[in-house]
């Protein structure tokens, strides 16, 4: 099992197959509008433009469980993220990453790629997840890690 085995809704409407991404590093990320980290929307912008054509995504999943910090809807998110953060890489509908109802790539990065302490559970927004070109997670790094503070870690995995 690797990431590919899942789609997901676009902000659009439209769903897309983790497996067009095959072959590419990609950091997914829960996200949401509201939240002390969402400044990190320009970080992760940053890594997107200038790691993109080497075959680098950022896949951003928004999400309302902690602390309600993700109201709105898709296309007020879509808004929000231009014109604050000018995000163009991919963003999908609002999702779960916990819990009974969490999207099932959600269930399986916790799984594949624990956090602190071994811990499954995902810890709070901006928790990220590096994926390597055959779509197995390698690394999760905490909400507070600042996307500038993956870039070696990106790097690395571009160049292997």
């Amino acid at each position: 099992m690797n990431v590919y085995d899942f789609s997901a809704w676009t902000l659009s409407g439209h769903e897309k197959a983790l497996a067009d991404f095959k072959g590419k590093v990609m950091l997914i990320v829960n996200t949401a509008s509201k939240c002390g980290f969402t400044p990190q929307y320009k970080g992760l912008e940053a890594l997107y433009e200038k790691y993109h054509d080497q075959g680098f995504e950022v896949l951003g999943f928004p999400c309302n469980q902690f602390l309600h910090q993700e109201p709105d809807t898709g296309s007020e998110i879509q808004t929000f993220c231009e014109r604050n953060f000018g995000v163009t890489f991919p963003l999908f509908e609002k999702i779960d990453v916990n819990g009974i109802n969490a999207h099932p790539l959600f269930q399986y990065l916790a799984q594949a790629a624990p956090g602190f302490l071994g811990l499954a559970a995902i810890k709070w927004n901006f928790t990220k997840f590096l994926i390597n070109r055959s779509g197995i997670p390698v690394k999760r790094y905490a909400p507070a890690t600042p996307p500038e503070k993956i870039e070696a870690d990106i790097e690395a995995l571009l160049a292997g």
